[in-house]
């Protein structure tokens, strides 16, 4: 299962696995040694946020609320629905 990133913001990587299409639209977040997912639903929310410091974590919330009709859409695209 390999990771498919579809943007670097702020120094985060954020992308998709390739075998998790069975899941509600959801988004991977990776920065050094921190690791999150996030469900794009109405409101974003996390699911799990290993080894960031609150102050990202804070960040990673601004990012997604702002990208999240792109991230939606690229979410969308990528799985083919």
């Amino acid at each position: 299962m390999s990771p498919r990133a579809i943007q670097d913001i702020d120094g985060f990587r954020f992308h998709f696995f390739s075998k998790e299409n069975g899941e509600p639209p959801h988004i991977h977040v990776e920065k050094g040694d921190g690791s999150a997912k996030w469900w794009l639903t109405d409101e974003p929310k996390c699911v799990y946020s290993v080894g960031f410091k609150t102050n990202e974590e804070r960040k990673i919330e601004q990012l997604v609320k702002l990208h999240q009709n792109e991230l939606i859409k690229a979410w969308h695209r990528f799985f083919g629905q």
